[in-house]
């Protein structure tokens, strides 16, 4: 596995984001939270993420962008959870929502636990749908 954020995984799309905020379903793990929909199945990677940091927590912008640094930094050194347990492409959303200035530490291990959720959360939607076709 290699542990890189490349520009082909970025969330650029402003018609993806739109839909994310739209359509998308949401997982929380206090002071994080991840917006996610199915993206198409053409797209060529499995994951496409982009992070956001609210002005309404963090007036200035040097505080803003280190903690979309360190978000970027704990999805990079853990998309691995998702990338081994993923079957179909998703586009995602990566929220810090709170006032509280977190260690890296503390924003790593509460990143993990929220990727296990959505995982958990990805299954059970998708068992969910394969009983109704059923």
């Amino acid at each position: 596995m290699n542990f890189t954020y490349p520009k082909n995984e970025r969330l650029k799309s402003k018609t993806t984001i739109g839909l994310l905020f739209s359509e998308g379903k949401s997982v929380s793990k206090y002071p994080l939270r991840l917006v996610y929909c199915a993206a198409e199945a053409s797209s060529e990677e499995k994951i496409k993420m982009g992070v956001s940091v609210s002005k309404k927590y963090f007036k200035k912008a040097v505080d803003r962008n280190y903690f979309k640094r360190v978000l970027r930094e704990t999805y990079r050194l853990n998309k691995h959870l998702l990338w081994d347990n993923l079957q179909e492409p998703y586009s995602i959303m990566f929220f810090y929502q709170t006032k509280d200035r977190l260690t890296f530490e503390e924003i790593n291990t509460k990143t993990i636990q929220l990727f296990e959720k959505f995982l958990q959360q990805t299954e059970k939607s998708k068992n969910s749908e394969t009983t109704l076709e059923s």
